[in-house]
């Protein structure tokens, strides 16, 4: 009887495992369909099927988490990344993706910490220069000047622009280096570190002799000084 029990039980076990094997197949071959069709509700339909049936473990949340980044769904962005830094913290793309989530959402406080871990990891100035931008709007601008400070040396590779809105008509892409100034400036003007700030600016319009919001802040910061004479 026991023999019988025991052959049972490894039958159904079996079969139901051969059911689930078959039906993740299924799922998945439902996804690539979607995929091919460009069909996003099915896409993430399908991979939450397969995060269901596979379990906590499964490779397809990392899908999910940038299904959501792309989609700017930043609550489940956030989310989903959290969960996944849980068993992978030091996973610089999901700790990216969960810091621009915490920067949408508003929470810039938690923005901040993510931020210093991944700058502390990559020592790259672009992270260098999206924490200090966050600490700045927090209104740190103590730890805003030295984060921008350090950033500021570090080597730049000259591929990356940020996007500055100069009015409500026009946007103005500007290489990182100069923009690491710019932002120099502003915070150490914040600071009251005048002549400081002047030669960020200058320094700016150098590396970018078309950088609109600079040479606005240098022409009133000059203006100022002439009306102090």
């Amino acid at each position: 009887m026991k023999n019988l029990l025991y052959v049972l039980t490894f039958i159904i076990t079996t079969t139901v495992i051969a059911q689930q094997s078959n039906t993740i197949a299924f799922e998945k071959s439902k996804l690539q369909l979607a995929k091919s069709y460009g069909d996003e509700s099915m896409i993430t339909s399908s991979i939450y099927n397969i995060i269901a049936l596979e379990g906590p473990q499964s490779t397809y949340k990392d899908s999910l988490a940038y299904i959501y980044f792309s989609e700017r769904a930043y609550v489940s962005c956030f989310l989903v990344t959290n969960d996944l830094l849980k068993g992978k913290p030091d996973h610089i793309e999901f700790l990216e993706m969960n810091a621009v989530s915490l920067e949408s959402m508003g929470a810039l406080e938690k923005a901040i910490d993510v931020y210093k871990k991944i700058f502390a990891k990559t020592n790259n100035n672009y992270q260098g220069y999206k924490l200090a931008s966050i600490q700045y709007r927090a209104g740190k601008d103590e730890d805003a000047y030295a984060t921008i400070k350090k950033a500021d040396q570090l080597p730049d590779d000259g591929t990356l622009k940020m996007t500055f809105q100069v009015n409500e008509n026009y946007n103005q892409n500007v290489d990182l280096k100069p923009s690491i100034a710019y932002l120099e400036g502003l915070i150490a003007q914040n600071l009251n570190k005048t002549a400081e700030a002047k030669i960020c600016y200058e320094r700016a319009i150098q590396l970018s002799p078309k950088f609109v919001l600079a040479k606005s802040k240098l022409e009133i910061l000059n203006a100022q000084e002439e009306a102090q004479k």
